[in-house]
C-alpha cells in the first residue's frame, strides 16, 4: 500500500493530530500529511468530517475516519504486523481506554481552562490540574507495572493519549508563570515525560514550547497577561 493511499488531515499544533502521527511512526507506516491552516477549514476537511468539522481525519483508500483515538485503534488493528499499541490482555486494554477517556474528558479540559482564566478562577483551574496529575500518577503505577511507559516497555495507547498534551503543559506554565506539574511530587511521571518525548516514535512531533506559545496567542479567549 503506497503513501498516496494514506492521508492524514491535521495540524502540527494539534495534540490530537500528533496522536495519529505517533501511531503511524510506531507501525512504520508512510502517509501523506495534509496540513490545515489555522482558522480556515479546507473543503476536504468539511467533506471528510461533516459531523464535527474537526481534524484529525484519516483518509484510507479515500475513506474518511475521524477522531484521534479511534484512528489510533484503527491503525493498531489494520497494521497488526507492527508493534502493538493497545495491550493484548483484555483487562489491560480496557483500563487504558478508561484512562484515555479520563485524559480527554477531565485532564485536558482542565489544562485548557488555565489559558482562559485569571485571578481566583485561575487558582482553581491550577488546583484542578494538580489533582488530575495525582490521579494520573496513580494510573501510571497501575498500568506501567514498573516499566518505563503506561504501555509497559514501549510507548502504547495511553502514552499517546496523555503524552500529546505535554506541549500545552509546558507552554501554559510559561504563559501564566505558574508551575502546573510538580516533578518532586510525581518523580515517576516526570521520568515518563522525558522518556516519552525522547522516544524515536515521538521525537520531533511534540511542538517546541516557544513556537507553541505563539500559536496559542492566536487563539481567542485568553485574558491579557502581564
Amino acid at each position: 500500500m503506497g503513501k498516496s493511499d494514506i492521508k492524514l488531515i491535521g495540524s502540527w499544533a494539534s495534540a490530537f493530530t500528533t496522536r495519529v502521527r505517533i501511531a503511524f511512526n510506531i507501525k512504520n507506516v508512510e502517509y501523506e500529511h495534509l496540513e490545515e491552516v489555522l482558522g480556515k477549514k479546507s473543503d476536504l476537511l468539511l467533506q471528510s468530517n461533516p459531523v464535527h468539522k474537526k481534524f484529525p481525519v484519516l483518509l484510507h483508500d479515500g475513506k474518511p475516519l475521524p477522531e484521534s483515538l479511534i484512528i489510533v485503534q484503527y491503525i493498531d488493528e489494520v497494521w497488526s504486523s507492527g508493534p502493538s499499541i493497545l495491550p493484548a490482555d483484555p483487562l489491560d486494554r480496557a483500563l487504558e481506554r478508561f484512562w484515555a477517556a479520563y485524559v480527554d474528558e477531565k485532564f485536558f479540559p482542565s489544562l485548557k481552562l488555565v489559558r482562559v482564566t485569571q485571578g481566583e478562577q485561575l487558582a482553581a483551574a491550577v488546583e484542578a490540574v494538580g489533582k488530575s496529575f495525582e490521579v494520573l500518577d496513580g494510573a501510571f503505577h497501575q498500568c506501567s507495572k514498573g516499566n518505563a511507559f503506561f504501555g509497559g516497555e514501549r510507548v502504547g495507547y495511553l502514552d499517546i493519549a496523555f503524552g500529546c498534551t505535554l506541549a500545552w503543559l509546558r507552554a501554559l506554565e510559561k504563559i501564566v508563570g505558574v508551575k502546573l506539574f510538580d516533578e518532586v511530587k510525581h518523580p515517576a511521571l516526570a521520568k515518563w515525560m522525558d522518556s516519552f518525548c525522547s522516544d524515536p516514535a515521538v521525537d520531533g512531533l511534540i511542538p517546541e514550547t516557544d513556537r507553541f506559545i505563539e500559536f496559542l496567542k492566536l487563539l481567542p479567549g485568553a485574558p491579557p497577561r502581564h
